[in-house]
């Protein structure tokens, strides 16, 4: 049995064990799993069909020409500036960056583009500057880019 398999078994079983002792309770937690579900579902599908077009389209060379880690500097701008405009949740990032990755791209422009995504924002610079002020918001975004970048390097030699 897959862990996965053991999971959902003792998922069952703890949904089992809470509905015995409290049936509202259990009514009440999965309607709010559910409807957590469905906020979540339209991203969900989303990145199952951009991997799918993309596992379609962009062949493997492609992918290991432009992240590859043959790609040097390049390769790792172009991934940081892609995660830097790309506004995308994190559980729809990884297994992006997984597929990638099993595509042929290098980890350096992968981490670049992780770590970007998740810390700068150029969509959502007109907001961040409604609330922080242009300065730090411009400050924050720039430091944050450095600091991927520094990551993603940092990676590249730990993890080769």
């Amino acid at each position: 049995m897959s862990f996965t398999g053991v999971l959902y078994i003792a998922s069952a079983l703890g949904l089992l064990i809470s509905f015995l002792s409290n049936r509202s309770k259990t009514k009440q937690a999965v309607k709010k799993a559910y409807k957590a579900f469905s906020n979540i579902f339209a991203d969900l599908a989303m990145v199952l069909l951009l991997v799918g077009l993309m596992m379609t389209y962009i062949s493997p060379q492609i992918i290991g020409r432009f992240l590859g880690n043959e790609s040097g500097v390049l390769g790792v701008a172009v991934a940081a500036i892609i995660g830097s405009v790309t506004l995308i949740p994190g559980f729809v990032a990884f297994p992006l960056a997984a597929s990638l990755l099993n595509q042929g791209a290098g980890l350096v422009p992968i981490a670049a583009f992780v770590s970007t995504l998740m810390m700068v924002g150029v969509v959502t610079l007109p907001v961040e500057i409604k609330y922080f002020g242009r300065k730090q918001t411009f400050l924050r975004n720039g430091l944050s880019f450095i600091y991927a970048i520094v990551v993603a390097l940092l990676l590249g030699v730990l993890l080769s």
